[in-house]
């Protein structure tokens, strides 16, 4: 999980750059906020997985 936490945020935050890059955009708006997405995105992902296993793990 930590290893998709990471890889997820750090894509995006290569994403929000090669954005910034291609628009010209000093203020690094892009990579800010898909940035910021990827680490709700991320934080989404592995609280689902935390709960799909604790729920898996109950009905056991």
């Amino acid at each position: 999980m930590a290893i998709q936490m990471g890889l997820t945020i750090y894509l995006g935050s290569k994403l929000g750059e090669w954005l910034d890059q291609k628009f010209g955009n000093s203020d690094q708006l892009y990579y800010k906020i898909i940035t910021l997405l990827a680490v709700f995105l991320a934080m989404f992902s592995v609280i689902r997985q935390v709960l799909n296993i604790s729920n898996n793990q109950k009905n056991d």
